[in-house]
């Protein structure tokens, strides 16, 4: 990695960053006075809120329509999304437990619009309300957004059973590159947008939610280092015993470094594949699975997920507790690690879903990308190498647990 291709690859996360300092600093400076820079934010937020549903339907229902025509190696596929979604389980319960003894927001408690109070109902009538809206027109609300993805699923489905020479498929692949477009060109004015946001916020707030940030990249920081040197090396070893453990670490270390470089899991797929190689990993798994974890898997993801979610509880004075909100936690941080991470820009979708889906204002969002920029690096290096140990897995389950050996 040449100083070009980092400022290149870093280049929007930097220019980010430095515009929610300025705001601050700016916040600081003018006290209460800088809530005049409030609209400024608040349009950036809803030229988001705007595109998000189109956004969803496009890009899922144009990811699961290609995803269909995939119609070898089922057992393979079978395979790798136990895998996918039982080490995405596993992410979720150990930040869920993280979280509960380290707060990231602990003590701060921001006073903007509260989250909405759920209705009472029955747990069947809310299953129904949660996957499902009683007429068409409710899709196009981010109130929705669960059933908006179920739906996207299905009409996804249908799209790729039309065989070849689908029309309809690369019209949503075209109606989903234009909604990236559409959400590239509005985040040139993210730098502006949330600098006037951060400036209102610490100039009526004060630096407390600045310390808010810092304890929550205290916890997440060491906790990824621990996923990382812990986990992988209890999946590798349930893969193929110490030999394997051996050889994933000797050999994951090009795909560590180059995600952290380049932040991208796509970008690092070749160097990637050849790691899983020298492994020992069969083509046929590691042809299949590191290219679809590379937009599916992400281990990383999930655990960034929780944090924000419980980093929402915490700001507006809530309590991140009871098994019901323990549970919306770990489908939504699977649905963002597991789904939405194969759409283009899967993670601002992830953070919109967890505000519509959470009952928090639409404030709440720009709180939470922040975060997003904050951890993607290392969630991006735990996506990547996720997928090594996932591929190893699947071979255990393939060729057996001597495979190292064979």
């Amino acid at each position: 990695m040449t100083k070009t291709d980092l400022w290149k690859n870093y280049r929007f996360p930097i220019t980010i960053i430095c515009a929610i300092i300025i705001g601050s600093i700016i916040g600081v400076a003018m006290g209460e006075k800088a809530t005049v820079l409030k609209p400024l934010g608040d349009i950036f937020l809803n030229l988001m809120f705007t595109a998000v549903v189109p956004l969803v339907f496009a890009t899922i229902a144009s990811a699961v329509g290609n995803m269909t025509n995939m119609k070898r190696l089922g057992k393979i596929l079978g395979y790798m999304l136990l895998a996918f979604v039982a080490t995405g389980l596993i992410a979720a319960v150990i930040i869920i437990v993280a979280v509960k003894i380290f707060p990231p927001a602990q003590g701060v408690n921001i006073a903007l619009e509260t989250a909405t109070t759920q209705e009472a109902v029955s747990l069947a009538d809310r299953l129904v309300k949660a996957v499902t809206v009683s007429d068409f027109s409710l899709l196009l609300s981010r109130s929705n957004m669960l059933p908006l993805i179920v739906f996207a699923v299905m009409f996804g489905y249908c799209t790729g059973t039309m065989g070849e020479n689908n029309i309809m498929a690369r019209a949503l692949s075209a109606f989903s590159r234009v909604m990236m477009k559409l959400v590239d060109l509005i985040m040139l004015y993210a730098p502006i947008g949330l600098c006037a946001y951060f400036a209102s916020l610490v100039g009526e707030f004060g630096p407390q939610l600045i310390g808010a940030y810092g304890r929550a990249m205290l916890l997440y920081y060491p906790l990824c280092v621990a996923y990382f040197f812990i986990a992988f090396a209890v999946y590798a070893y349930f893969s193929g015993g110490t030999k394997a453990v051996k050889s994933f670490f000797g050999n994951i270390l090009s795909p560590a470094v180059t995600s952290l470089a380049t932040q991208s899991s796509i970008a690092t797929l070749p160097v990637n594949m050849e790691a899983a190689d020298k492994i020992g990993v069969p083509k046929d798994v590691s042809g299949i699975i590191l290219p679809i974890g590379a937009t599916m898997h992400m281990d990383g993801s999930v655990l960034a997920a929780v944090l924000k979610i419980s980093f929402l509880y915490g700001i507006f004075g809530m309590e991140f507790a009871g098994w019901q909100t323990y549970l919306i936690s770990i489908v939504i941080a699977i649905l963002s690690g597991v789904v939405l991470s194969g759409v283009p820009g899967g993670g601002l979708v992830g953070e919109m879903l967890i505000v519509s889906l959470m009952g928090f204002p639409p404030q709440a969002f720009a709180l939470i990308a922040t975060i997003g920029f904050l951890v993607d690096p290392p969630a991006t290096c735990l996506n990547v190498c996720g997928d090594t140990v996932a591929a190893m897995m699947v071979t255990r389950a393939i060729d057996g647990k001597h495979w190292m050996k064979n």
